[in-house]
């Protein structure tokens, strides 16, 4: 199966008016970073192809807006949700494409408002998966579980690398769809140039527990190349990546 093409944009909005006078490279920097103190509304559309016996296109629109709290002068709490919007192949011939919400996730990572050592930076919390699917493009057992994030980002080195990984349990198994123990890996690095152009790859490895062996993990291998640019004072950062599973 290919992950043919991963398109993301995110509207930055800085948390504190002194970000506004960050480099191009500090703020894609600030962006790669999963727990910092940035709001932002990234919009990522997945393109995947040969998907399902019939081999057909699958698309996933994932509004993902982020929201960070200041709890206090030393922790922030971060929120991340994410939103899919799918349209989805038929499975059987004769069977036509689905589009609808899929299952909502809403993530609170607990981070340290400083850098460590190192630029050593963490985020610890829980991660919900919410019903909210229709025309039965989700689960309708609710879901918890732990996530968490660590990465390096040090002042004048244009490398930001690190991992988030979260695992969820279903609550229920008595509604559509059944119980299920799904885990995310994604570890990501990134080379920031100057001018607020960056390399990237940051594949996405799921595991359904529940499968067979030999059928649970999927595992993409790729990258692609982003930007930071402007609309009047306000940051968007833009990237396109491809991936093959």
């Amino acid at each position: 199966e290919w992950l043919a093409a991963t398109l993301c944009a995110a509207m930055l909005v800085a948390a504190a008016p002194a970000r506004a006078e960050m480099s191009a490279e500090e703020l894609a920097k600030l962006a790669q970073n999963p727990v910092g103190n940035l709001i932002s509304l990234p919009f990522q559309n997945n393109t995947n192809l040969n998907v399902g016996p019939e081999k057909g296109t699958q698309n996933i629109l994932n509004i993902q807006p982020v929201y960070p709290i200041e709890v206090n002068k030393d922790w922030n709490l971060i929120t991340r949700t994410i939103i899919p919007l799918i349209w989805q192949p038929g499975f059987v011939p004769g069977q036509g494409t689905e589009f609808g919400l899929g299952d909502i996730q809403l993530s609170g990572f607990l981070s340290p408002s400083e850098p460590g050592p190192g630029g050593l930076i963490w985020g610890a919390g829980a991660i919900a998966q919410m019903p909210t699917d229709t025309n039965q493009l989700g689960n309708k057992n609710w879901g918890l579980g732990p996530t968490v994030v660590v990465l390096r980002i040090k002042h004048g080195d244009p490398w930001v690398y690190g991992v988030l990984a979260n695992n969820i349990w279903s609550l229920t198994s008595d509604k559509q769809g059944g119980a299920y123990n799904n885990g995310l890996i994604q570890p990501f690095v990134n080379y920031n140039f100057p001018d607020g152009l960056y390399l990237t790859s940051a594949p996405i490895l799921t595991v359904n527990w529940k499968a067979d062996s030999g059928q649970r993990w999927t595992v993409p291998l790729g990258g692609g190349v982003g930007k930071i640019f402007h609309i009047g004072r306000l940051p968007v950062n833009t990237q396109l990546s491809a991936y093959y599973n």
